[in-house]
């Protein structure tokens, strides 16, 4: 059921297949980190329910081509918290909610909803915020066009350490040099 909604989501907002594309931007790095099988079917379940929690923030703000408002800005903040009030009940998404609550908290501790840094963020987090951000960056949203991959890989390296854990975001730039772009096609289609 949350995954149709995420999948309605996606719809709404104009990121069709982010969620699909975010699980398999991760998946490869995750292999690299050592994750065994199970945890990586973890992450195949998670990664499209992460922002199952938009369903709370109005479509308007969503796609809204220019800055946001400081109200809108935390209509959208407020979007892993719901997404987590949403997973919670749900027995068998439970381990979806790693994912949905932290995938917006920086290594830096500047992020949201509770401010985690370095380590403090659960692992999951700071793997699928590493593949949310890239997927977003390659992606054309109503407010800006989309990066190129090399752009895109550039801002993953220049947030290492102050975003994105330093150690995953050195994984997913080396994960791509050794020939994701192939993979990377693939994922676009």
């Amino acid at each position: 059921m949350l995954g149709s909604v995420a999948r309605a989501l996606e719809e709404r907002d104009g990121t069709r297949g982010h969620g699909a594309r975010v699980a398999a931007l991760a998946e490869p790095v995750a292999v690299r980190l050592g994750w065994e099988r199970e945890r990586i079917r973890g992450l195949r379940f998670a990664a499209p329910l992460h922002d199952v929690g938009k369903v709370k923030v109005r479509r308007e703000v969503m796609v809204k081509p220019g800055p946001l408002t400081l109200d809108e800005l935390a209509e959208v903040r407020n979007h892993p918290t719901a997404g987590a009030r949403l997973v919670l009940p749900i027995r068998s998404a439970r381990p979806a909610l790693p994912y949905v609550l932290f995938h917006h908290e920086r290594w830096d501790g500047g992020g949201y909803p509770a401010g985690l840094r370095g380590r403090s963020i659960p692992v999951e987090a700071r793997l699928l915020s590493v593949a949310d951000a890239f997927d977003a960056m390659i992606s054309a949203r109503a407010y800006r066009m989309a990066l190129t991959h090399e752009h895109a890989l550039g801002e993953v390296e220049r947030g290492a350490g102050s975003q994105f854990d330093p150690r995953v975001a050195e994984l997913f730039v080396e994960t791509w040099a050794a020939g994701w772009d192939t993979w990377a096609t693939a994922v676009a289609s």
